[in-house]
Parts: C-alpha cells; structure tokens; sequence
C-alpha cells in the first residue's frame, strides 16, 4: 500500500504553489440494473466529491454488460419455468433442485466483460477500490479483490447486509479485501477511505469487519437524512436506459418492521424507521430532474407510506416543481386509521404523478397474514387493490408459497383471491418463501426442530439464506391449489402494464 500512501502525502517543494494530490477512487458496481442508475453508488460519489476526493465510477452497463431487469411481460416460457421452480412434487424434486442449482451458478458467475473493464481501470493505479455488492455476487468480489491484490491496491467491500455478523464473518476471509464495512456510510465514507489508504486504525470506524475477524462496535442507524448528498448520477450510462428514471429514497427502515420474515429491516438501512422532510425530497427531485432531463422517479423506500404526511406532500407538490412528474413506490397495506392510502390518497397520488404501486400481498389466507404479523387482513387488501385500480393505478404485488404451518386450504385461499382480484393486478412476482437467517420466524422454526412440520436442509451463510423443506406441500390439495394460483399469475403477467405505466416496466 506504500504507493498509494506516498501518491497522498506527496507534496511539492514549494508547498505553498501546489495542493496536496487528493486520493483517486475506484467504485466498480456490481448491481447492475437495466433501467435506472444505482442509488448507493451515487450517494458514495456525491459524499467523496463533496470532500474533494477524485472518484471514478465503473458501470459495466456502459461496456455492454448483461444488466439485470427484475420483470417483464411474460411468455408461456416463463410459466413453465415458474412451475418447474416452484414445483413440491417429491418425485421431481431432484429435478428441481438441479435447475435451480444451475440457475444460481448461471446467476452468479462473474461477468467477462465486467472483469475486462474492472482491470483496465485498475491497471490507472487507482488509490483505492469500492466494491458495493449483493449477496449473490461473491465470485465477481473474489475475482476483483485478487486483481486489486496483485497491482497492490486496497478493496474495501460493503453491502445491504454485511452488518449481519454471521455473513461478513463468511465474506471476510476473501483474498484482498481491507476491510468489510455494515453501516451507513454517505457522511464518513471520505473519512474513511483516506484512512484506509494512510493505512490508519479502520476499527476506529463503527461497523467495520477486518480480514482477521476483529470488529468494530456496531454501527447506529443514520440520523438526520436531510444532510446527507444528493446523489450523484452522472457517471451512469444514461443513453443506455430505455428511459431516464431516476432512483431515490424518502426514508429508511419501515413504520411496521414487525413481519416475521423480513430481512430488509435488519439490512443496513433498513433498522428502525428514519424519514426525511417532505421539503428535502422535493427539492431533490427538482435537482434531478434539472440535472438529467427526466421527470421519472422510483422510489427505493422499503415503505413510500410509513409517514402517510411523506405521499400526500410528493403529490400535493411536486407538480409544481417538476412538471409532469411521475413516479411509483412501494407501500404497506397496514391496518393503521390514516396509513396514507384511503380512496381520497390514491386518487390526489394519481392526481399528483404517481403512476405504479407496488405492495406484499404474499398471500390470500388471513391465516397466513396473521402467522407472519403483516399488520393487514385480506378485506382491506381487496379494498385497496380495487380503489388503487380505479384511481389509474397499476399494481404490483409480491407474494410466497411455502410460508411455515401454510396448508392446502391456505394456498386455497390464495388461488381464490387471485382469481377473484386478477383485473384490478398488473404484475405478480411469486416466489418460495426465504428463509432468512436472524428473522423472527428463522427463530421460530429452529426452535420446533425435527417436531415441526418445516425443516431445515442447509444454512448458507453465504447468501444469507437456507435450503429447507416444507412437508405440508407434499399433499397433492396442496400442489392442486398452487397450480390454480400459478394459472392465473400467468394470465395476469402476460398482459401489458397499464398505458400510464408503461415507461415503468420492469420495475420494482
């Protein structure tokens, strides 16, 4: 590291005539999307440019690398493959895995073109790299760090969940990594890197894992959104999104932060709910749009209504400051007397711009709802499915099979809702219940054991999941009802957004 502390103490001899070299930073990301810029990595350029540090941003998307789009309209293709996924037959469970097995392989592998450019970029000498990454993206870490190592560069490596002591104890051993950092970091991130570089005390930092093991104490939640950066764009390939759309957050963390299986809130960002002034957001979104031509904003919050005061200012406002503003978010069909979206709500939303909503419907039984303290019921969910589509909404909802205790009578239930409620649905992303590690109900099923009913195969702390087996889905009831839901998942995911919407595809 001797190189990059002497390219950053060096000054000239008349001391007075030339500044001290300011550290040059590499931020390479990983997560790739393919239709808008990503969030974190703006908020870390932002941070560092505003300290005067020199930060050059690697978007592989620029070079023509496969970036990933999370939906689509689908085709019968698609079915099938969701059937194959999803299938609890026992007969054809080795089958399934073995798909499954190479789907993640295929998923995860590292990218040649992204390791071309990830090279030519180290090959400058940066002082230093910033890795940004998914759970999902280890050999693309592994191969970049050992890259890094050999030039003689530092890596240091962050992430929604590398807070989680189980799964930065997993990744820390990488070969080259510096450090491994679990906080929110958008005001010390400066502070940090020149640290790093000077070969200082990292540990000094909170949420901090070194390559031996030692720690860091925990770091608290960011306060005071309001001061961090605005997020810093301009490094991103925008002529190769099929439109201009602008990533951005009004809080962190979730108002609810009670369901049993959620892993977002105990990410990073997600511990405890955080939100800025209505103010603060608009005035950024203004800047944005000024900044990058656009009027089109997808809000990243876990939960856009935890604050129902933060979705009545967006759309009472900022008309006035952009506009033809449109933008989509996500919400939490909550059981609260004012939780934001009341019939009057969606339609002033509406009025205001917001053009896409997407919510966890996860299932049609109550009995589920209740199991996993989602802090909604059925009745309430069909409610704001239908006011949501009258007003000139279009929905998404994710949903799971295979929630611990679920039966054939459960997933019953949720065939039913989704046929009595399939004109009012854009899209549904269904999935296998996760089973995330430090959950709730990760709790509760290991404290059944051999007695209960779901039964854990292999913990990956890797990924940060598990491979488990559910027992109730072998009843042939069971597999009856999920292929009725699965019917009809399709015939609503085949059919085009709503007009309105349209520029959003494939989002959220």
């Amino acid at each position: 590291m001797g190189r990059a502390i002497d390219r950053f103490t060096t000054v000239a001899a008349d001391a007075g005539s030339r500044p001290v070299a300011q550290p040059k930073v590499l931020i390479v990301d990983l997560n790739i999307f393919a239709s808008f810029p990503t969030m974190a990595i703006g908020l870390l350029a932002a941070s560092m440019r505003n300290a005067g540090l020199e930060v050059d941003v690697l978007a592989p998307l620029a070079f023509d690398a496969p970036a990933s789009q999370r939906e689509r309209q689908e085709r019968f293709h698609d079915h099938v493959m969701r059937r194959i996924h999803l299938s609890d037959h026992p007969r054809f469970r080795a089958f399934r895995e073995a798909a499954r097995s190479l789907r993640r392989e295929w998923i995860e592998k590292s990218s040649g073109i992204v390791m071309r450019e990830v090279r030519r970029a180290l090959d400058r000498q940066p002082d230093v790299v910033l890795l940004s990454a998914y759970l999902r993206q280890y050999e693309s870490v592994q191969e970049i760090a050992k890259a890094a190592r050999q030039r003689g560069i530092p890596v240091i490596l962050g992430g929604p969940m590398f807070n989680v002591g189980r799964i930065s104890e997993n990744w820390r051993a990488i070969e080259g990594l510096t450090a491994i950092v679990g906080a929110e970091m958008d005001r010390d991130i400066a502070g940090f890197v020149r640290a790093a570089i000077s070969g200082d005390n990292l540990l000094a930092f909170r949420g901090v894992t070194l390559p031996d093991g030692t720690r860091s104490v925990p770091a608290a939640p960011l306060r005071k959104l309001d001061d961090t950066p605005i997020p810093d764009y301009r490094d991103f390939p925008w002529d190769r999104y099929p439109n201009r759309i602008v990533p951005i957050m009004s809080g962190r963390g979730c108002q609810w932060d009670k369901c049993r299986f959620c892993s977002d809130v105990i990410s990073v960002s997600g511990r405890t709910f955080r939100t800025r002034s209505v103010e603060s957001v608009l005035l950024e979104m203004q800047e944005q749009a000024r900044r990058h031509a656009t009027s089109n904003f997808l809000f990243l919050d876990l939960k856009l209504n935890s604050w129902p005061d933060m979705i009545r200012g967006i759309a009472q406002r900022i008309q006035r400051l952009v506009p033809g503003a449109e933008w989509i978010g996500t919400v939490h069909v909550d059981q609260r007397e004012d939780n934001g979206l009341s019939k009057r709500d969606l339609d002033m939303a509406a009025d205001g711009g917001l053009r896409r909503v997407s919510f966890g419907l996860e299932s049609g039984s109550q009995r589920i709802l209740d199991a996993a303290n989602k802090g909604c019921n059925v009745e309430r969910n069909s409610q704001f499915l239908r006011e949501a589509h009258d007003a000139g909404l279009s929905l998404r909802c994710t949903m799971f099979k295979g929630y611990p205790g679920e039966t054939a009578e459960d997933m019953e239930a949720t065939a039913d809702f989704l046929e009595q409620h399939a004109q009012y649905i854009d899209r549904i992303r269904f999935n296998d219940f996760t089973l995330m590690p430090d959950t709730p109900v990760w709790d509760d099923v290991n404290t059944a054991g051999s007695e209960g009913a779901f039964e854990i195969e292999r913990l990956d702390d890797r990924r940060g999941n598990s491979r488990y087996r559910n027992r109730q889905a072998k009843t042939k009831a069971y597999r009856k009802a999920k292929a009725r839901a699965l019917r009809t998942v399709y015939e609503i995911n085949r059919q085009p957004l709503r007009d309105s919407a349209r520029q959003f595809d494939g989002l959220m």
